[in-house]
């Protein structure tokens, strides 16, 4: 089904924003180090945080302490795929341990390739090859090794990436409980995202009566699109002029 084009959405007072950060709000690269957003993006969010009273989270697969750093703390902050949440301006919480060693082994045998990188984020571990694409079936299959190693353990493709993670750490099951809160009550939920873990809280997004966004190309449950981030960060920034 064809999606419709971003810019026919509309923004209410009554909504909540739940926003993945790569490759939704800034552009992938070779450098995960790099991402973050800029200051005039930045400015429209707080604008729009104002007008929705708080109800605006940044949702990723990303660890919260490594997210916290790279986001505003006017925002809600959902890290390791909304393992960990941290309220707007509440102190980010000490990193947990990393998965046990044994399930790590698989993984860390395969980081051995030139091009693979290995990121441990608290009982999240995620295996990069962006710069090995030829190694994505060899970085799955070691997730998939991984996984069944531990106890209650997924394995979830993405992006030039597969992570190994507790089975609750689940982007879907991050928007139904923040949706619960109560500054969150009532109000009409928006996730907008890129990748296969954004699609989680996508589908539970339409299933609480609000609505998806996805950026860029894909399969989606969505209802909205914009075609890369930069064409969503100007969504955001018209909204934000809009509603001031």
């Amino acid at each position: 089904m064809p999606l419709d084009p971003l810019d026919t959405l509309s923004l209410t007072r009554n909504d909540s924003l739940f926003l993945d950060l790569d490759g939704t709000m800034a552009e992938i690269g070779p450098d995960p180090d790099a991402i973050g957003i800029d200051a005039e993006t930045t400015g429209a969010l707080r604008v729009l945080a104002e007008k929705l009273d708080g109800a605006m989270v940044f949702l990723s697969g990303r660890d919260v302490r490594d997210l916290a750093s790279r986001t505003p703390d006017f925002a809600w902050r959902a890290g390791g795929h909304g393992l960990e949440i941290v309220a707007p301006g509440a102190e980010v919480p000490e990193r947990p341990g990393p998965l046990p060693d044994e399930v790590l082994a698989p993984l860390r045998a395969i980081e051995e390739v030139d091009g693979v990188w290995l990121e441990l984020k608290g009982p999240v571990a995620a295996l990069h090859y962006r710069a090995a694409p030829d190694r994505g079936d060899a970085c799955i299959a070691a997730a998939e090794r991984a996984a069944g190693l531990g106890t209650d353990l997924v394995f979830q493709p993405g992006k030039m990436v597969v992570e190994v993670k507790p089975a609750h750490a689940h982007k879907g099951v991050a928007l139904r409980t923040i949706s619960g809160k109560p500054e969150f009550a009532g109000r009409r939920a928006i996730m907008a995202g890129d990748d296969t873990t954004d699609e989680d809280a996508i589908r539970v997004a339409r299933e609480l009566g609000g609505l998806g966004i996805k950026v860029g190309d894909g399969e989606t449950a969505a209802t909205y699109h914009a075609p890369d981030p930069a064409a969503f960060r100007a969504w955001l920034r018209r909204e934000a002029e809009r509603l001031a």
